[in-house]
């Protein structure tokens, strides 16, 4: 098992919001004794002189091997988080990306490999199983409701609302 820590540095980044039947794609965060602690979108940092569209579909082809289209606008979040005792900081663009026609169909999961050669699993999980007590978290802390938020449009956020606090 590969251990992984946050980068001492800020990174920006690329994540996907792929949706199938209501459930969105996100690959298992495992903490240093391999149980799960929670799941996030696939994706990744943005090299020097990429767009974040760019780097959104490199990722997405270097891990699944597929070429994805980026179907909105981002959305735009700054994580700041501890894993395993480390900071890491993360400004973030969050785009919802549909697949190829036939992608993936019928299967219920998706392995794939890091570049360091970790072995992932993705799955399609339903926002309303994640972020309770005793189950997995949805990372980056505050996508749910960030999510949750944009896909209800009778809801107007105002500065004083809580979700932009």
């Amino acid at each position: 098992m590969t251990t992984w820590r946050p980068h001492p540095h800020i990174r920006v980044v690329a994540i996907g919001l792929h949706w199938r039947g209501g459930r969105l794609l996100a690959a298992e965060v495992r903490d240093d004794a391999g149980r799960l602690k929670g799941v996030r979108p696939l994706g990744g940092e943005i090299e020097f002189g990429e767009s974040w569209r760019a780097a959104l579909a490199r990722e997405f082809n270097e891990e699944l091997g597929i070429d994805v289209t980026i179907t909105g606008e981002p959305l735009m979040l700054e994580n700041i988080f501890v894993h395993e005792g480390a900071t890491g900081h993360e400004v973030m663009f969050i785009a919802e990306v549909a697949f190829p026609d036939g992608a993936f169909v019928g299967r219920d999961h998706i392995d794939f490999r890091e570049d360091n050669g970790e072995e992932i699993v993705a799955r399609w999980f339903d926002l309303a199983d994640l972020d309770l007590d005793g189950g997995p978290r949805l990372y980056p802390t505050g996508l749910k409701d960030l999510l949750l938020g944009s896909r209800d449009t009778t809801k107007v956020s105002t500065p004083s609302s809580p979700r932009n606090r």
